[in-house]
């Protein structure tokens, strides 16, 4: 009797239990054809995915309230909750978006969050704003000047002498692989990657741990496009021509761009090539602007192609290469500008010396294998990488050994990562994560001249970072983040002889001798905490912490070497703590954010003029600095925006070591390092839905911290920057689904003036005059 009373109750209980078990299936199209390979999420855990066609199915429990949560790369993401009871067929449409990363990023964390659970200042640049852009000008370091607060202003240059983030250098990233070398920061590491093939750019402010080495005052991501079509073969064509509207003769310029892209099975593409050439590039007096790494006159190439291959559901398999190259091919040469008397840098006709400056070539090769669910409620991604760059300076005349000499910057860079991350606790109320791995790069950089003498040393780096992050997340509004990078490095520098240097009556400056190499040695932790509040959009403030860490331009060192041996060179890295605190409030059509930060060191790395030998030197001494940043954007209809943004930075050197910087001795950080205060502007215009008008304003306040010299003027990166103010203009009109207009106007009032770093950096070379009026008419068909 009892074993029958037992075989019931299970018969019971089995039948119960599946009946819970209901199925839900349906198909997923973009209103026209089913979407291969979108994700299905149920409740946060991922469900499925769509197969070839768009089909999917999966089973949940009867009566179960589910929130369901459908994405796919180029759409919107579609959430909708069901309470469901029996089998259910739902099919599910999803609408087609070019910018689904806007409000996701993947710097901060390195792994893809939503930009308001992010802790600390970040600016995003999306592809709408990059199209805006590059409609007046497609040069990165512009672009990210007038988009991003805290950034130094542009110097209009092949070269970023001087453009930082909040006065400390940045790490340069492509799709997270660096494109910079703290081991001699030849500072053209902006101009990486041509901005026709990107997504969008991640700018983090402030000293990072997340990323360790060369990351001490933040970074700039680079992420490339992903495609925006489910269709198996779609394309772009732009074109667009430009010049001087103050003088046309000689100034006009050509860019093209073919892109295809599209999804095949279980492969996706995007493949482009982008040719640019500029013409002469002249001031608000139809002058010629100074050639010395001058954009203008350039010839640009960029080469993309991305491949991503998804072998199953929760797998994918990516391969990138890029190839860059920037050279300007000038007929100009220099004409000095004279700093006591205020008269510009030119050019006249002449075949200038030594080989083209920029970037001759940069090549990335990137490999990535992402596994959602590798084993409970965790994944991975691991990726390898090779980066190749050559970079070429101008022709330094009588310095070397009495004679000329022209520098090259190599940076041969290889490396591996592993992530993972995985969620201890995933409750509505409470979810908890942590983040783990280990970052391995071996950077090869040196800085021979062209004729084969070497001025910098061959630096072989090996860095290994293991790292950990914990993410919790507190009744889904408060946010807390911690963690721990170990930065392990070891530089090894083979013996090498100094190169003698000689001012212009040949007389010694620095004499040759031989150097005794060695390992140069590091090993620190770096520390990072934030907490943040998301409860209210009207107020939603955070505070955090974080340490950066960087080996300083030991190059310089290097190469600048007074001793005969490495080990007495003062080669110390530079460790950074960063405090910031600020907040973000959203009201109807109103954004504001506001954040104060203060980052010190016990060592900075200051590069100085010596007037005694008319050479910059490196200084090292304590340094703090603080600022503050302001950003608004209001709606003011569905037809009219308005945005504007003021940053300010400010810093010092305590040279006398006692922990204060108010003393006699102390002094400013100059001009190479903070920038004066910048303010941004823009109104935006749709008086039809085909049309959109822009109204961009950059202006650059008034710097003045240091005296002038006996001569009358002052020492190099020492200048007084005097204030100007910039107003460009974007029109883009749509003909059509397919067809395209743009128009941009540069400097629309033509204002004459030198850009900020003309002002300060005081080298007749380079104290040229800023591009007047210009003019950027583009066409683009899409297919």
């Amino acid at each position: 009797m009892i074993k029958y009373l037992l075989f019931s109750i299970l018969l019971v209980s089995f039948s119960c239990a599946f009946a819970q078990n209901i199925k839900v299936q349906g198909t997923i199209t973009d209103q026209q054809t089913g979407v291969p390979f979108a994700t299905i999420t149920a409740d946060h855990q991922t469900k499925t995915s769509s197969d070839h066609k768009g089909n999917y199915s999966f089973f949940v429990k009867q009566g179960q309230s589910i929130a369901l949560k459908v994405y796919a790369v180029g759409y919107r993401v579609l959430n909708l909750s069901y309470t469901l009871h029996r089998d259910t067929t739902i099919n599910l449409a999803l609408e087609v978006e070019s910018n689904t990363l806007d409000n996701v990023i993947i710097s901060a964390t390195r792994s893809a969050e939503n930009i308001k659970n992010i802790t600390s200042s970040v600016s995003v640049i999306s592809k709408k704003k990059l199209e805006t852009e590059m409609a007046i000008n497609p040069d990165l370091s512009t672009i990210l000047a007038n988009q991003v607060p805290g950034f130094a202003p542009t110097a209009q240059t092949g070269n970023n002498v001087g453009q930082n983030l909040r006065g400390r250098p940045m790490l340069v990233m492509v799709d997270g692989v660096s494109q910079s070398s703290p081991l001699r920061n030849a500072e053209v590491d902006l101009r990486s990657i041509d901005p026709s093939v990107l997504q969008q750019v991640e700018v983090l402010k402030g000293a990072t741990a997340i990323y360790g080495n060369g990351a001490a005052g933040g970074l700039v991501n680079y992420v490339t496009l992903v495609p925006d079509t489910a269709a198996k073969f779609a394309g772009k064509t732009q074109v667009n021509l430009n010049g001087s509207l103050v003088n046309m003769k000689n100034s006009a310029g050509g860019r093209f761009n073919q892109m295809v892209y599209g999804k095949i099975g279980k492969f996706d593409y995007v493949a482009s090539g982008t040719y640019e050439q500029t013409g002469e590039y002249k001031d608000s007096k139809g002058d010629v602007v100074g050639p010395n790494y001058s954009l203008g006159e350039t010839d640009s190439y960029n080469a993309f192609a991305k491949i991503g291959y998804v072998p199953a559901r929760n797998q994918r398999v990516q391969f990138i290469y890029n190839t860059y190259s920037s050279l300007q091919n000038s007929n100009f040469t220099l004409v000095n500008g004279n700093l006591a008397t205020g008269q510009k840098a030119t050019g006249v006709l002449g075949k200038p010396l030594g080989k083209p400056t920029g970037v001759k070539y940069n090549h990335n090769f990137h490999l990535s294998y992402q596994i959602d669910s590798l084993f409970k409620n965790t994944n991975l991604n691991i990726d390898a990488f090779y980066q190749k760059r050559q970079d070429v300076f101008y022709v330094s005349l009588g310095r070397f050994d009495g004679g000329d000499g022209q520098s090259l910057a190599t940076n041969d860079k290889k490396g591996a990562r592993l992530f993972l991350q995985s969620w201890i606790v995933k409750e509505s109320q409470i979810n908890l994560s942590v983040a783990y791995g280990l970052d391995f790069m071996k950077d090869k950089t040196a800085q021979p001249l062209e004729d084969g003498r070497i001025w910098v040393p061959t630096m072989d780096m090996i860095n290994l970072a293991p790292f950990a992050q914990a993410n919790l997340n507190l009744f889904k509004d408060l946010i807390f983040k911690t963690g721990v990078r170990y930065e392990r490095v070891n530089i090894r520098v083979d013996d090498y002889r100094t190169l003698r240097t000689t001012n212009a009556a040949g007389a010694t400056l620095t004499p040759s001798f031989d150097v005794t190499g060695g390992n140069l040695k590091y090993g620190t932790y770096l520390f990072n905490a934030a907490l943040k509040y998301n409860r209210y959009a009207i107020f939603s403030p955070f505070v955090s912490f974080s340490q950066g860490f960087s080996v300083m331009d030991i190059g310089l060192a290097l190469r600048d070497a007074k001793v005969k041996s490495i080990d007495k060179i003062n080669t110390d890295a530079v460790k950074v703590n960063n405090y910031e605190a600020g907040f973000e409030t959203v009201y109807e059509g109103l954004s504001f954010s506001a954040s104060a930060y203060t980052s010190t060191s016990k060592l900075g790395i200051e590069v100085v003029y010596d007037a005694a030998t008319d050479q910059f030197n490196t200084s090292r001494s304590p340094e703090r600095i603080y600022g503050f940043e302001l950003a608004a954007n209001y709606s003011l209809l569905p037809s009219l925006e308005f945005g504007a943004s003021y940053s300010y930075t400010e810093g010092k050197r305590d040279l006398n070591g006692n922990g204060k910087y108010d003393d006699v001795e102390d002094m400013y950080l100059n001009g190479r390092r903070i920038s004066a205060p910048k303010y941004t502007g823009i109104i935006t215009y749709r008086p039809v839905k085909l049309l959109e008008l822009s109204l961009n304003y950059t202006g650059i306040g008034s710097r003045n911290r240091f005296q002038k010299n006996a001569n009358g003027i002052y020492n190099g990166n020492e200048g007084a920057v005097k204030a100007y103010h910039l107003f460009s203009f974007a029109g883009n009109y749509r003909i059509n689904k397919t067809t395209r207009l743009s128009l941009g106007v540069e400097n629309l009032f033509n204002q004459d003036y030198f850009p900020a770093r003309a002002q300060w950096f005081m080298q007749p070379g380079f104290y040229s005059k800023g591009r007047g009026t210009a003019v950027n008419l583009g066409l683009s068909i899409s297919y």
